[in-house]
C-alpha cells in the first residue's frame, strides 16, 4: 500500500511539471539507474558492504539563481553481509538484502549550469523485511545467539540524508551520492525481549549506509 501511494504522489507531481516544461528551459525529467555498495554501520554486529543496484525518475526544476530543485523515485535493492557461523561449524559470510522505493526532494546547486550541480537533502525510506538465502537462515551470528532469519523484520519506514554530485550535460550525466541512514533500522528488532536476550542483552543499532554511481539521462 505504502509503495502504491508513493507511486501516485510521484506521477501527480511529475504530470505538474511535464505541463511546465514547455515554458521553463531549466525543468528537466530524467530517468537514471545504476550500481550500489551498501554496508550495515553497527557495532552489534561485524558486517561487510555488498553490491545492489537503484533506479528511477526525477524532476529537476529551477528555483532561484543557481539552485534547482531535484524530486525524485527510486527503487532500490541493497546488500550487505554479516559474518556468521554456519550449522557445520564452518565460518561464512551470510548475505542480507533489502529493498524498497525512496521518495527524495533535494536543494541542488549549479556550480557550473547544466553542467555540474552539488545536490543534498532529505529521503524517505520504504523497504521490507531484509531477505537471506533458505540455505543460509540458521547460520548462528557470530558474537550472538541469533540465528540469521531471526534479525530480517527491520524497520520499514527510514529517513535518509543525501549528498551528491553530477556532471555531464543536459541530456546525459554521471551521479554519484552517498546516503546515510538517520535512524535505527534495526530499532523493530527491540520489541522482543527474547530476541535482544539472544543478543546478549543488548540493544539493537544500526544505520544504512550507501554509495551508488548511476547515468541519468535526461528527457
Amino acid at each position: 500500500m505504502n509503495k502504491y501511494f508513493l507511486v501516485a504522489v510521484f506521477s501527480v507531481f511529475t504530470n505538474a511539471i511535464f505541463a511546465q516544461y514547455g515554458n521553463r528551459d531549466g525543468n528537466r525529467i530524467g530517468i537514471s539507474g545504476g550500481i550500489s555498495q551498501s554496508n550495515l554501520f553497527t557495532s552489534n554486529f561485524d558486517s561487510k558492504p555488498g553490491i545492489g543496484f537503484a533506479g528511477g525518475l526525477s524532476v529537476r526544476g529551477n528555483y532561484y539563481n543557481d539552485f534547482s530543485m531535484i524530486f525524485g523515485m527510486q527503487f532500490f535493492y541493497n546488500t550487505f553481509s554479516l559474518e556468521t557461523t554456519s550449522t557445520s561449524l564452518a565460518k561464512k559470510d551470510t548475505e542480507f538484502s533489502v529493498s524498497g522505493a525512496q521518495v527524495r526532494l533535494l536543494l541542488s546547486y549549479n556550480v557550473v549550469k547544466d553542467h555540474v550541480s552539488l545536490d543534498f537533502g532529505p529521503v524517505l525510506q520504504v523497504n521490507g523485511k531484509m531477505s537471506v538465502q533458505e540455505s543460509d537462515e540458521t547460520n548462528i551470528i557470530n558474537g550472538t545467539l541469533l540465528q540469521a532469519k531471526q534479525i530480517v523484520d527491520v524497520t520499514k519506514i527510514n529517513g535518509n540524508l543525501y549528498f551528491g554530485v553530477s556532471a555531464g550535460n543536459r541530456i546525459v550525466r554521471a551521479v554519484v551520492f552517498y546516503q546515510y541512514g538517520v535512524n535505527n533500522i534495526l530499532n523493530n528488532l527491540n520489541k522482543e525481549s527474547s530476541l535482544k536476550t539472544l543478543n546478549g542483552g543488548d540493544d539493537f543499532k544500526g544505520n544504512l549506509g550507501t554509495v551508488s554511481a548511476q547515468v541519468l539521462f535526461n528527457l
